[in-house]
């Protein structure tokens, strides 16, 4: 049987409403995600498990640039990992990741995970809220959508969901969001494409038939009968159960880490037998303002949540392939901003712009995409790691290179058309990405500018653009944004009259290649 008519029977309605006690929110049918998933013909059981680090993540103390260190540590001198302690990476010298984060150094070098440097997008936003919404629904930052990236790609897949389902072939879940309400991101159209398990403990009640107890009241009479009546209603509660049931064994997951529960539990699910295509989990604690560090700067907060996302990783990653399912999975961790260049004088750092995410699994290309951000020489607090790569980029990429979905689904799902990034493997869908990487130059002269610099820059043909960012990370001029039929060398002028002094940023991009020139202009 084709997906096509595999998914098209599978995906069940599902009302708002709770199993043994367990929270349940549909995530809607009519999400494009569902209908983008829908027009593939290509048979696939991929998986995707997104891992979100809520708060912040400070990327520059996570992905270390060692090539830069001495600049790197004279901006965050209270709070910088020490040059000895930081962990290599098979292959890179330019950069290293925190000590704490041994399992995904393992998984580096074995192959198996891959770092993108400075992911974000024009014009930041450092709302909590807003950042995360902007994530969610994959929109621009003066842009406000109300369905999710995920949903409107299930919706695609899934056309006129919930209408029909479940069916023989669909009895499942279309996403999972465990530790945590729905997210926008599963969010389609008309209604949510997936279910939601507010605490893992639930999870456990679930398949081993335990229910919160109701009070011996008459709300607590009520609350009971509405719970026999969601068991009667709520198609999705047998086949979840059922399908944990199958799992007896799994490897040993690190205790006290709510992240390493929620993956334990995601692998027991895939193992189990749902078609379930995606599934999110989360882990809190990044708003790291004050205390970020101890005075070892190895240890504190920041330091014991990046060893819990590691080593959770690194067990499900383990726990994967002693159940036979890691060539199915591909996961990502990201947040909804990173920190600033410089730390405060709290020991701690501020909301930020772009920062790195790490993509893993056994189709991931290893290595690291892009360079170590630039760190300004006297880095001032209001300093930002200006974006690189477009997460949209990052999601286009998997959409199309892991669940096959073609060019002009992925631009309804993503709203426009982003590049696409080579960080899974070609031969999980049949397709190949060009290395344009070292064959791509932007730099400028001269160098510091006072009022103006030519920036020079090469491109391989296809769509190239140049954009100007300020030390906020805000995109402050389109300088390129054009087709080019024919590969070669321009020059073009950045007149910088009206802009104070400082640092900005040429961000050059051509296909599936971008490098970031780092320019200074004096009085």
């Amino acid at each position: 049987m084709k997906r096509r008519d595999f998914l098209k029977n599978t995906i069940p309605p599902v009302a708002a409403t709770a199993i043994n006690g367990i929270p349940i929110n549909t995530m809607g049918m009519e999400s494009p995600l569902i209908q983008a998933l829908m027009g593939m013909s290509t048979d696939t059981d991929h998986v995707l498990v997104l891992v979100q680090m809520n708060g912040g993540n400070d990327g520059l103390n996570m992905v270390i640039p060692i090539d830069t260190y001495g600049a790197y540590q004279a901006a965050r001198s209270n709070i910088a990992i020490p040059q000895n302690n930081i962990l290599s990476l098979t292959g890179i010298n330019k950069t290293g990741l925190h000590p704490a984060m041994t399992g995904i150094q393992k998984l580096f070098n074995d192959g198996k995970a891959t770092v993108v440097q400075a992911v974000g997008y024009p014009q930041p936003n450092f709302s909590h809220f807003r950042a995360t919404d902007i994530w969610m629904s994959a929109s621009n930052s003066n842009q406000f959508v109300n369905s999710g990236w995920l949903g409107r790609y299930l919706e695609q897949e899934f056309p006129g969901f919930p209408i029909g389902y479940p069916t023989s072939n669909m009895p499942d879940p279309l996403g999972i969001q465990i530790g945590s309400v729905t997210s926008l991101a599963f969010q389609g159209p008309a209604v949510s494409m997936g279910i939601s398990m507010t605490d893992p403990n639930n999870f456990y009640n679930l398949i081993n038939g335990v229910q919160d107890p109701a009070p011996s009241t008459p709300a607590g009479f009520e609350l009971s009968y509405i719970r026999t009546v969601a068991r009667q209603t709520q198609q999705y509660a047998d086949v979840i159960k059922a399908a944990a049931l199958r799992v007896t064994q799994q490897v040993t997951y690190p205790t006290g880490n709510s992240l390493a529960d929620q993956l334990k539990i995601v692998a027991r699910l895939i193992k189990g037998g749902l078609k379930t295509r995606v599934y999110m989990v989360s882990i809190g604690g990044f708003d790291t303002h004050a205390g970020q560090v101890q005075a070892d700067t190895t240890t504190g907060s920041h330091a014991v949540l990046l060893q819990r996302v590691s080593d959770a990783i690194k067990a499900f990653m383990d726990d994967c392939k002693f159940l036979g399912i890691h060539r199915r999975v591909l996961g990502m961790t990201f947040s909804e901003f990173g920190r600033r260049i410089k730390s405060n004088s709290s020991t701690g750092t501020d909301h930020g712009a772009a920062a790195p995410c790490i993509l893993f699994g056994e189709y991931v290309n290893p290595g690291v995409v892009g360079n170590n951000p630039d760190i300004p020489a006297s880095a001032t607090v209001n300093d930002n790691v200006p974006f690189q790569y477009d997460f949209r980029s990052i999601y286009a990429s998997i959409l199309e290179k892991w669940f096959c979905v073609d060019n002009a689904t992925l631009q309804t799902v993503l709203l426009r058309n982003f590049q696409s990034l080579p960080v899974v493997k070609s031969n999980s869908c049949n397709s190949a990405y060009p290395d344009l990487e070292d064959n791509l130059i932007i730099k400028n002269f001269p160098n510091p500018f006072v009022n103006s610099t030519s920036i020079t820059f090469k491109t391989e043909g296809g769509h190239t653009s140049i954009m100007i960012i300020d030390t906020l990370g805000r995109v402050i001029q389109t300088l390129v944004d054009q087709e080019y039929a024919t590969a070669g060398q321009h020059t073009i002028t950045f007149n910088a009259e009206r802009y104070a002094t400082g640092v900005y940023y040429a961000r050059l991009q051509n296909g599936a290649v971008q490098q970031v020139r780092a320019m200074l202009k004096v009085k």
